[in-house]
């Protein structure tokens, strides 16, 4: 038995039945939607490559990468140096500032033009003069156009920056929103690998900014990696050249005087000849001892230095991101939803005004 408050779905089924046509005709409106969109929506291609960066020191800890150590460089198991830089930390650097900027700012080919531009400049200068651009530049946005004309141009010169911090423009932060959402880091912490990858409309392009954007990370990480040994290494360089010279003074000072009193024998002289070959034998250990720290200073850069072993190289995507099919599917899907709901709703509707007319009747 049937409630009142229950909808009959006898009857639901029956008004789907009823509805054929409208349902029929509506999906095929979205089909034609979805065509449509299918073929004006812009194709996005996305180019990819695939690293291993090669971890000699056993103190960075990365979830199961540990399984991979032998195989992939990695020793991941445990987490002692304030250096160390864990892989982790990768997708954070993509999306700093100073690389975002750096890499809006590189010159590359784009298509349809004759010179190289960078990002920012084909973004701010290039692609805003289009039709479609100027038309939303003079109709949404022209109230502010009029505003901004008043006021005047107040915004910051391009990569604006102090010693501690960095001012950007709109045009900048918009374009870093858009490179944080087309070039994009994943680390597969099971495998033991990233895979850094770049999206635009042109598939060349893409592969321009992927390649760029691995150069720069392994700049950036490199840099990173070895800031405290690099350090070390310019303090040593500076007290290695000047202990040089100083020991080149105390080495001049004995020889010419040993050249001046070849023939002295007096105590005074002898005296003076034993203080000088201190003085030179103190120089000389110190500047020996600097050179052995000097040398080592420069085997630890080279040991922290990062090494990225690519597993697969960029290359140029031959096929577009996107599926016309697929699209042609969801519009069908949306097209068949709408349809049910629109009439389940005047169902319900049906339902609610004659359960409020009967309502009224016994009042």
């Amino acid at each position: 038995m049937i409630n009142d408050d229950e909808i009959d779905l006898i009857a639901l089924t029956k008004a789907l039945w009823e509805g054929r046509k409208f349902i029929l005709k509506t999906v095929i409106v979205f089909m034609v939607l979805g065509v449509a969109t299918a073929l004006l929506s812009p194709k996005e291609y996305t180019a990819s490559t695939i690293v291993v960066p090669q971890i000699n020191d056993s103190s960075i800890k990365l979830g199961g990468l540990s399984s991979l150590a032998a195989m992939a460089g990695f020793n991941l198991n445990d987490m002692t140096g304030s250096t160390q830089l864990s892989p982790m930390v990768y997708p954070q650097i993509l999306n700093s500032v100073p690389f975002q900027l750096e890499l809006m700012n590189t010159s590359f080919r784009f298509p349809q033009q004759q010179d190289s531009l960078s990002i920012y400049t084909y973004y701010t200068k290039v692609k805003k003069t289009g039709f479609l651009e100027g038309l939303k530049k003079y109709t949404i946005e022209l109230p502010g156009v009029i505003i901004k004309a008043i006021k005047g141009d107040e915004e910051i010169s391009q990569n604006t920056t102090t010693s501690k911090y960095f001012t950007l423009t709109e045009e900048q932060d918009e374009i870093r929103e858009m490179l944080s959402e087309k070039v994009k880091l994943e680390v597969n912490d099971k495998d033991g690998f990233l895979t850094l990858s770049a999206s635009t409309t042109d598939p060349n392009l893409a592969a321009q900014i992927t390649q760029k954007a691995l150069e720069m990370l392994q700049q950036y990480i490199t840099t990173f990696k070895i800031e405290k040994a690099s350090a070390q290494l310019n303090f040593i360089e500076e007290r290695y050249n000047d202990n040089k010279k100083e020991f080149e003074k105390a080495q001049a000072a004995l020889a010419e005087f040993r050249d001046k009193n070849k023939n002295v024998t007096s105590a005074l002289a002898r005296t003076q000849e034993e203080r000088l070959q201190s003085d030179y034998q103190l120089a000389f250990d110190v500047y020996s001892g600097l050179a052995q720290q000097l040398e080592q200073a420069r085997i630890q850069v080279k040991e922290d230095t990062p090494v990225f072993s690519v597993l697969k190289p960029v290359t140029v995507p031959l096929e577009d991101n996107t599926s016309g099919f697929a699209i042609l599917i969801v519009f069908v899907f949306l097209g068949v939803f709408f349809c049910i709901g629109w009439i389940f709703g005047k169902e319900l509707l049906a339902t609610f005004k004659k359960k409020w007319n009967s309502e009224e009747d016994l009042v």
